[in-house]
């Protein structure tokens, strides 16, 4: 199947991406050699539009974090076009990137990494809001921890007194503190325990629908994304290789290393036949020679 092609940028998208390119090169190991290049992206375009929960797939180092640091400002292409809202931020220095950290906020895999330990809760939701200079942010803060599922005592513990889950809550939180248009989470879920993923998945999707956020979702599990977005991208070595409504791209992957993706989501039938072909060739192992199973 062909790469997906775009044509020029779309301005009136929330996000649009064309050919963006992303090389790092590695420390020399000879002086007679130059140094390598990694090809992170290679010629990546997609376009999010206003309201949409758009999710990005693919396995560990395909490059998908790469590029949600690159539009998240966090990362600079090597070359490409990177739009969001209608403003090119492709070359943008870091001092001009005030209105982009106030229209977009990213929820990061790990909430223990990503919080300041130092820190109480209070303070954590509040930085971006003392950020841009609001000096009332208590009711505001009460008001995110609430809607994230947690007390207002909440706010005067520290991260670690939290469980996973709980921490990620928090995440979550101050990413909604200074009301962004688009909020960006990288494998949100990963580093939680089984029993919690559901409850962190359904809540980011009922406060992106509750307050009609734009939602970008990357993830290395296809069925993760089936939950919460409504169009995906595939992103195999660099590159995005299907794209398409999840349902569609779910129930008919065009792509071999889409069939690959979804052939790897556990499912209870799956389940069910390896541990049947299991039992059964451990009973066959222990039957003594020459007999057979009655």
């Amino acid at each position: 199947m062909p790469e997906p092609t775009y044509g020029a940028a779309d301005p009136a998208a929330a996000i649009s991406v064309r050919g963006l390119v992303r090389d790092y090169r590695r420390p020399r190991t000879s002086l007679r050699r130059p140094a390598p290049v990694v090809h992170a992206l290679r010629g990546v375009g997609f376009d999010v539009a206003h309201g949409e929960h758009f999710g990005i797939v693919g396995e560990s180092g395909c490059g998908k974090s790469t590029l949600l640091r690159i539009v998240a400002g966090l990362d600079r292409a090597t070359s490409g076009t990177v739009m969001v809202d209608g403003h090119d931020i492709t070359d943008l220095p870091d001092r001009r990137l005030g209105f982009l950290r106030e229209h977009l906020q990213v929820v990061f895999q790990d909430p223990m990494g990503s919080l300041d330990p130092r820190m109480r809760v209070r303070d954590i939701v509040a930085e971006p809001l003392v950020a841009q200079g609001h000096a009332d942010h208590e009711a505001r803060v009460v008001e995110l921890l609430e809607a994230v599922g947690l007390t207002r005592d909440a706010a005067d513990r520290f991260p670690h007194q939290f469980s996973g889950g709980q921490r990620q809550r928090i995440s979550i939180a101050r990413a909604l503190a200074p009301r962004p248009r688009v909020i960006v989470a990288d494998e949100p879920v990963s580093a939680l325990d089984v029993s919690v993923r559901a409850q962190v998945l359904n809540l980011i999707s009922e406060l992106v629908e509750e307050l009609d956020l734009t939602l970008v979702f990357v993830s290395h599990d296809l069925s993760v994304v089936r939950h919460v977005c409504d169009r995906v991208a595939v992103v195999h070595d660099g590159r995005i290789v299907e794209s398409g409504p999840t349902e569609q791209l779910y129930e008919d992957p065009q792509h071999p290393y889409t069939q690959t993706l979804i052939n790897a989501v556990p499912t209870l039938d799956k389940a069910l036949a390896g541990v049947t072909a299991a039992d059964l060739a451990g009973r066959h192992d222990t039957l003594p020679d020459g007999q057979e199973e009655g």
